[in-house]
């Protein structure tokens, strides 16, 4: 057990904006109380953003396919192309969502489907473009996942696969596909999906194409507390390397599956994680609380516990429950209930007025 004083040199180290390492991040995480960590984790909020504001964003998810050829043990999203749920958006479909998201105030849209070998490439090129000629959205879509599995589909290398997707209207790529990058883990809940090394290499040969995005954990599984901080420790390396994320957020697993084991996370859990991923990735600015898996009780202590950012409103979500704001108008409201002064977004964090 670590000693109170340990405790106490490494906060102090952090309120001297010293950068921790992995073992006092583990010290932390597993020895020191809960409430003073979330107070550094506000402590270091208000150095990065200030104590005034929170923000939020409007975006429309778009599930073009559930069809998906990569068995993740969580997922009850997915299908086979032959079952009776599949299936496919055409462009018309995709434009009739774009245009409902515009109509309620959005201006971005997250392109997300299963890794689906029977569209052709020419079915996302022509979507992409369509959507930036005549919407002008910012389109972030297709995690390293679904770009290495593209890739080999269509027989081209990855960064030449890139380049036709960010030619075509593509903006940005979210960090989905992580949960735990940690090869033991990844074996036991997605081994089909990419290695670490893989997700890694591919989220950086995006970034120094220009496509920034968000990263991501999703805990409450078979990690180990070590392996919480191995992926927070690889997420820091890559932003000290490329700067591409512009964001971090911590999900908890949902039940979807009746095989897959889901380890219950009490809230508490959950707030001191987020709190530790602001002390621990010191060199992203931005973090935001999952509400639409957390709740908006939750998302409001989150914001006194770390996170600037509720993320929310999402128009369209088919892969997960969500429990979050359904509008521009309820995420005001949760941010101006927990104490701040909502400001609206977009995907670069810059103020919309």
């Amino acid at each position: 057990m670590t000693t109170p004083q340990a405790i106490q040199t490494i906060y102090s180290k952090v309120r001297q904006a010293e950068r921790i390492s992995p073992a006092e991040a583990l010290v932390l995480l597993n020895d020191a109380p809960w409430l003073e960590v979330t107070q550094l984790a506000w402590e270091r909020r208000v150095e990065k953003i200030g104590s005034a504001t929170a923000s939020y964003t409007v975006f429309r998810i778009i599930n073009y396919t559930n069809v998906c050829s990569i068995l993740c043990s969580f997922c009850s999203f997915k299908c086979t192309k032959d079952d009776e749920r599949a299936y496919v958006l055409s462009q018309n479909q995709v434009f009739e969502l774009i245009e409902q998201a515009q109509e309620k105030g959005s201006d971005q849209v997250f392109f997300q489907g299963g890794v689906n070998p029977s569209l052709p490439l020419e079915y996302y090129l022509e979507i992409l473009s369509g959507i930036k000629s005549r919407y002008g959205f910012h389109i972030r879509g297709f995690s390293p996942v679904e770009l290495k599995h593209m890739a080999i589909l269509y027989k081209l290398a990855i960064p030449d696969l890139i380049v036709k997707l960010k030619n075509a209207g593509l903006d940005s790529v979210p960090g989905a596909g992580a949960e735990i990058l940690v090869e033991r883990v990844r074996k036991i809940l997605a081994p089909q999906k990419c290695t670490t090394d893989e997700w890694v290499d591919i989220i950086k040969l995006c970034h120094h194409q220009g496509l920034s995005g968000s990263a991501n954990i999703v805990f409450g599984s078979v990690e180990s507390n070590e392996e919480i901080i191995e992926h927070l420790d690889v997420v820091r390396t890559i932003q000290d390397e490329t700067g591409g994320f512009n964001s971090f957020i911590p999900w908890t697993f949902q039940s979807q599956t009746k095989d897959f084991y889901r380890r219950p996370v009490k809230h508490h859990e959950y707030l001191k994680v987020l709190a530790l991923c602001r002390l621990y990735l010191d060199n992203i600015d931005n973090l935001e609380v999952s509400v639409m898996v957390l709740g908006k009780e939750i998302g409001q202590l989150a914001l006194r516990m770390g996170a600037n950012d509720i993320s929310s409103p999402v128009l369209e979500e088919k892969v997960l429950r969500s429990f979050g704001v359904r509008s521009e108008e309820e995420s005001k409201a949760l941010i101006s209930d927990a104490g701040f002064k909502p400001i609206r977004r977009n995907f670069d964090f810059r103020v919309i007025q």
